[in-house]
């Protein structure tokens, strides 16, 4: 920056916070920083006076140049600068008592002196100091290394860099993240000085203490004239700023001039090397600031008490880093801003849509519902993961409202949960301008190119890119299928070493020697104990107890861990592993799943931190000994290598809509077999960003006999979080279904009396099935809010009639909805129906007791949900619950294996079916994700793909890469 250009910014910027001047003192000490003071400068300063003797300038009668004497009162700026940082320290750890402030040291001078300086001082004040001490020789690389790890480390909030000056490159001091930087020497925080704008920034230590003293001086601060020598560096430029702040005259030179400085108050010499300054030279009482190279005089006198000044503020930045620090860990208001909407008429294409919208950066998106930088990390530019540690950081916050979007049985067609989730967030946030969040469930690749297609959404109701959206994501599901596999290896891989070792070769390679020494891994010590084996000697173990150790004893035919792909693959439903040679003759019937219907999905799901999926992931149940025992992922080794494959699957994934509404997507549990419900983490981060007024919308799988029985009675209990409104989804095509319509089928038109009005159809659907949802949302004391999502082939009265006898039937209120052609203006109605329900009192209870024994908790489930007689259970299931029982599993959630197309086990039986009594023809259990799942009926975990799979429309352009055919 030039001299001019400085001069101007620096003009009219607010008085920096520096002492009064106080008369009588006219002479100073020596310091030393090792801040930079110019392209080849040191970093001592040496602060001298001339005579303060009226009209007297001989050498004689004005102190030697050199001498140290420290001015009266000095030692109290010192004083009173640390009494006022130790009050700050006690307030900020009042408030915050868990809080350490650190001050982090990067050494690589030989010299110790400064450093033991600021080690006490900062020991006085009561700060943390770490000391990272490199060879003086080190390179540029091993220090931004250094500093790198500091950035990232939250527990350091100040670096201060004591190195030799030709280390602190330009390079090294802007890779310092500038709210660490304490010293202020990054071109950022430098240009913030300039910029006056000091709410983040920091004045550097040095260039602090310089004014302290200058302020002492008995010439007033306004209007002295100031030579500054040098000074091209971080140094110069903040004291140059800091002068003209306080009305100096700032005269600049880049060498010593006897005609300058006989015009100049005090002289500030910011030039490297030993320059003497002839006292006839100097008006009387000028002050001179030297910055030289000898941190001891000639007479080899000890640095005197300015060095403690400097030190001192430097801790006095480092408290004040650490109280913004503080500051910024609480929570912020949002500043969200909406994306504008334009709707076309037709409707175009999702994907049209979806292209036609500018995504904000999610960078931007994060930073208006207030994340805090390090707690994002980018997949490209519009999808972001969230760290977990945003839960901490935000535990005090009150949750916002829980909104679960639940439906009636719908038709294969699907009724548009999703896009009900999206169009209501859209509203809450764009038009009622409440922070909202929608968490939806991450789409399997099994459905986009087999015959549903994506899941993003539809209309004017997306998460945009819905390719990103549909496509890979971030990987989670691949990281699911990664682990999921790895466990079905290694259970076949440790059956064909079982079976072909002896106990003494086994337990060898299981703990081998390394470096003539063999040690149990933590992983087979846990087993050890699970035992009942304390020995941690592997010599020392008994040969029966080793043969307890090496023998999983797993019986083949009780393996229930199946392999997973996300392709809807029917070849894989039954295979045969083991076929090759080099197996032994060791041969088995198994089969593949869809990567979704994983127990790992499920545990996703439902896991409430790091610490909780990796105990998840051990006590998965992936078959029976041959004795009858449970085999668990923790006893075949492998359960801390499946929570690194799923460390990043853990965080939820930032997206957002096509009104920039926020969106968190995380999991995909099977919603037939598993929950169906997208994750507890997403959820809880969410209630926690969007404030105590905030709305969180998620969606369950299904119709709410399914996903929402599923949501309250396995997620709720696993999250602890009690929802405020049900929304229940309906459309008229799906009413007309339930009233005695005829089939409706992907893929073929719809019959006329879908496309008609036919209000006897409608008053029978809304007479038996809805009215039955309605009333399994009441069994948990919920309130319901209907969402008639409306299609165009609707008619106004069969819209009116649905609403009336939605309400008749006992909901809150029900609005037709029009996103899919409107966005969130078209459920405006639907949002304020939301809201006004949220502040209605809720009565949250579990359907049933965890002390319910399993046959009663199924059978309760069957009469009070599907409205079922009773159950019929087979002896195999029968059979499963004896055992689950006797293995202590009695006590876990039921989740409830059915079809979705109607409230009993047979999907043709539309309505509200009655008389029929439930067949449980076998009952599994997911120990790891917590629930147990009785099979009702015939229900397949690999869907097949249609004759024409929806892949035929999915193509790439190979010049402008973009991806035609998803809707």
């Amino acid at each position: 920056m030039r001299l001019s250009t400085l001069r101007h910014a620096c003009r009219n910027l607010p008085t920096p916070s520096v002492h009064q001047p106080r008369t009588g003192v006219r002479v100073f000490g020596l310091a030393k920083s090792s801040l930079p003071l110019g392209p080849s400068s040191n970093s001592q300063l040496l602060l001298r006076a001339a005579s303060s003797v009226s009209g007297t300038t001989s050498a004689e009668k004005a102190p030697k140049l050199g001498k140290q004497t420290d001015g009266p009162g000095y030692e109290n700026t010192i004083r009173e600068n640390v009494q006022r940082t130790k009050e700050e320290m006690v307030a900020l750890q009042r408030g915050h008592p868990a809080l350490k402030p650190t001050l982090a040291i990067i050494q690589a001078d030989e010299d110790d002196r400064l450093l033991e300086l600021n080690k006490k001082m900062a020991g006085k004040i009561g700060l943390n100091v770490t000391q990272i001490c490199l060879p003086r020789e080190c390179t540029e690389d091993e220090i931004i290394e250094e500093v790198l790890k500091l950035n990232e480390d939250p527990r350091v909030h100040g670096v201060y860099l004591h190195l030799p000056p030709a280390s602190l490159t330009s390079r090294v001091l802007n890779t310092l993240r500038p709210e660490k930087d304490v010293d202020g020497v990054s071109d950022l925080n430098v240009g913030r000085l300039v910029r006056g704008d000091m709410n983040q920034g920091f004045i550097p230590p040095l260039a602090n203490a310089v004014m302290e003293l200058l302020a002492r001086h008995d010439t007033p601060m306004e209007g002295r004239t100031v030579l500054v020598v040098g000074g091209e560096g971080p140094l110069g430029v903040a004291l140059q700023c800091l002068m003209q702040r306080r009305g100096m005259v700032v005269l600049h030179s880049r060498r010593i001039s006897e005609v300058l400085q006989k015009q100049a108050n005090a002289v500030v010499l910011l030039a490297a090397g030993h320059m003497d300054v002839p006292p006839t030279w100097l008006r009387p009482g000028t002050a001179v600031i030297h910055c030289g190279s000898a941190l001891m005089t000639d007479h080899g006198m000890e640095m005197s008490v300015v060095g403690p000044l400097t030190a001192a503020l430097r801790m006095q930045n480092v408290v004040q880093s650490s109280s913004r620090w503080a500051q910024g860990q609480q929570y912020r208001p949002w500043t969200l801003r909406s994306l504008k909407l334009q709707p076309l008429s037709p409707v175009p294409s999702d994907i049209e849509i979806s292209r036609a919208q500018t995504p904000k950066p999610v960078d931007q998106l994060a930073q208006e519902i207030g994340l805090l930088q390090e707690e994002t990390e980018a997949y490209g530019r519009t999808k972001a993961k969230v760290r977990l540690s945003l839960l901490d950081r935000l535990r005090e916050q009150p949750d916002g409202k829980y909104v679960v979007v639940a439906g009636i049985t719908p038709t294969p067609l699907g009724e548009g949960k999703s896009t009900v989730v999206i169009g209501l967030v859209q509203a809450l946030s764009a038009h009622l301008k409440l922070n909202s969040f929608a968490c939806l469930r991450q789409p399997s690749q099994g459905p986009t190119f087999g015959v549903k297609g994506g899941a993003a959404g539809g209309g004017y109701a997306q998460v945009i890119p819905m390719e990103e959206f549909n496509l890979h994501l971030t990987g989670d599901i691949h990281a699911i299928t990664a682990a999921n596999n790895l466990v079905a290896a290694a259970i076949d891989a440790r059956m064909l070493h079982e079976a072909t070792q002896k106990d003494k070769a086994l337990y060898s390679r299981l703990v081998p020697s390394v470096n003539g020494v063999r040690r149990f891994s933590p992983i087979q010590i846990a087993r050890l104990r699970r035992l009942g084996i304390s020995e941690i000697d592997p010599s020392a173990l008994t040969p029966q107890e080793v043969s307890s150790f090496v023998r999983l004893d797993l019986d083949p035919a009780k393996v229930t861990w199946q392999r997973v792909v996300d392709t809807n693959d029917r070849f894989l439903r039954k295979i045969t592993v083991g076929q090759a040679s080099t197996e032994k003759g060791h041969v088995r019937e198994t089969q593949f799943d869809i990567a979704v219907a994983s127990e790992i999905m499920a545990i996703l799901a439902l896991a409430d931190g790091l610490g909780d999926m990796k105990t998840r992931l051990g006590r998965m149940v992936v078959g029976s000994s041959r004795s009858g025992q449970p085999v668990t992922a923790e006893d075949l080794g492998v359960s801390g290598a499946l929570a690194v494959l799923m460390k990043d699957a853990i965080k939820p994934t930032l997206m957002q809509t096509l009104e920039g509404s926020p969106v968190f997507v995380h999991a995909g549990p099977f919603a037939n077999i598993a929950h169906g419900n997208s994750s507890v983490l997403a959820d809880k981060l969410a209630l926690k960003l969007v404030g105590e007024d905030g709305f969180v919308v998620t969606e369950a799988g299904f119709g709410a006999d399914i996903g929402m029985e599923k949501f309250f009675n396995i997620k709720c209990r696993a999250s602890g979080l009690r929802p405020n409104v049900v929304v229940l989804v309906a459309t008229v095509r799906a009413l007309k279904m339930h009233g005695g319509g005829p089939n409706v089928s992907a893929g073929s038109p719809l019959p006329r009396e879908y496309i008609d009005e036919n209000l006897s159809l409608v008053v029978k659907g809304c007479s038996s099935n809805l009215r039955k949802q309605i009333q399994i949302a009441h069994l948990f004391g919920v309130p319901v809010v209907v969402a008639l999502n409306v299609f165009k082939t609707d008619t106004q009265a069969e819209i009116d009639l649905v609403c009336q006898m939605a309400k008749e039937s006992g909901a809150s209120d029900a609005v037709p909805c029009h996103h899919w052609a409107r966005g969130g203006r078209g459920s405006v109605e639907l949002a304020q129906a939301v809201k006004q329900a949220g502040s209605q009192p809720s009565h949250f209870q579990f359907l049933y007791s965890q002390e319910t024994p399993i046959v009663e908790k199924i059978r309760m489930i069957a009469q009070k949900v599907y409205g079922a007689d009773d159950i019929e259970l087979s002896p195999e299931a029968q059979a499963k619950i004896d055992y689950y029982n006797q293995q202590g599993y009695g006590k876990l959630p039921i989740c409830m294996a059915k079809t979705h197309l109607s409230l009993s086990h047979l999907p043709e039986k539309k309505g509200t079916p009655t008389g029929f009594t439930l067949p449980i023809r076998d009952i599994r259990a997911s120990i790891g994700a917590g629930f147990i799942y009785p099979l009702v009926g015939t229900m397949s975990t690999m869907p097949g793909l249609p004759t024409r799979p929806c892949f035929y429309d999915i193509d790439l352009d190979p010049v402008t890469e973009e991806i035609t055919g998803l809707f």
